[in-house]
């Protein structure tokens, strides 16, 4: 049995190390290097070159690094046969949580608008809003929606949820199904991301859904880049229906510099860094599951293949 890493962010070593640090008698290889494709049973990777996962005779296991899986949906090649686990990380979710709640406050206290005068040297106080005067919805309600809620809950934001599937947490009011999300998004603020992108949820943030929303509502996207329709995003803020966006992802990374979002004043962007996978916390997860493997048993954190996550 043996690890191999796919990825093109230069960050195999840092994984691999990682891998051999916590297990020294682990076989782990970078798939840029030489290495026996017939010993490998598992593939931890983070999105990998589309037919990178062929030619592996025995594999049993796609690993994701991430939370994410959808780009392992998105390459044709992939195995079908072979299962899919992901990244379920407290640190991942809590580094998530407290990214939204900068974006957040940084919206209703004004300080991207002071930025944006400062460069300008323009002196304009402006009105804020308070924590308790602000409805949060969050789009998706699974590890990371499901904190980011309870942690805005519990600073004082009014806070809801929507979800496909019903869901209770505490001190939020949650939405379920189509059948009312009209209601969460009339009633919503400032929106949060956080769907799984799915063939269901591709192009969910479209002109349709997004003009459910009251006029002057935020728009804050930290799941990725395929939930959103670049230009209905753009019509609703040139048009005045939305005061603004901030995104994290985009349909294309690094983001083409010829694209309209990087000299909106309405958006505001950070370079997909919202939330990153850190090492040490990750790695015991995966060699647990490499150790499943082995001994035969059920793989933690495996995705539904039907549903996509």
């Amino acid at each position: 049995m043996a690890i191999v890493i796919i990825r093109q962010d230069q960050k195999i070593a840092l994984w691999k190390n990682a891998l051999l640090k916590d297990d020294s008698s682990l076989k782990v290889y970078s798939y840029l290097e030489e290495h026996p494709k017939e010993e490998i049973t598992m593939a931890v990777i983070w999105k990998h070159p589309a037919g990178s996962l062929k030619g592996y005779p025995n594999l049993k296991c796609i690993a994701s690094a991430g939370a994410g899986v959808d780009y392992i949906f998105e390459d044709p090649t992939r195995p079908r046969h072979i299962p899919i686990t992901r990244i379920v990380d407290p640190l991942l979710a809590s580094d998530m949580s407290e990214h939204v709640l900068a974006v957040i406050l940084a919206h209703i206290k004004n300080l991207n608008l002071y930025k944006q005068q400062q460069v300008a040297n323009l002196w304009q106080p402006v009105e804020y809003t308070r924590i308790k005067d602000t409805t949060v919805g969050i789009l998706g309600l699974g590890e990371l929606g499901a904190l980011t809620a309870k942690d805005l809950a519990k600073v004082g934001f009014k806070v809801q949820g929507w979800s496909r599937g019903r869901k209770t947490i505490d001190h939020v009011t949650t939405y379920a199904g189509k059948d009312e999300l009209n209601v969460f998004l009339t009633s919503t603020q400032l929106l949060v991301c956080l769907l799984p992108l799915t063939p269901e949820t591709e192009g969910f943030l479209n002109k349709s859904l997004l003009e459910q929303l009251p006029k002057g509502a935020y728009l804050i996207n930290v799941a990725r880049g395929g939930h959103l329709v670049d230009g209905d995003l753009l019509m609703l803020l040139d048009n005045g229906h939305l005061s603004g966006a901030y995104l994290d992802v985009y349909h294309k990374e690094p983001l083409p510099t010829a694209h309209p979002f990087w000299n909106h004043k309405k958006v505001h962007m950070t370079p997909h860094y919202a939330s990153v996978s850190d090492t040490d916390s990750v790695v015991p997860q995966l060699i647990e599951n490499y150790y499943r493997l082995e001994n035969g048993e059920e793989l933690k954190n495996k995705i539904d293949m039907d549903k996509g996550y």
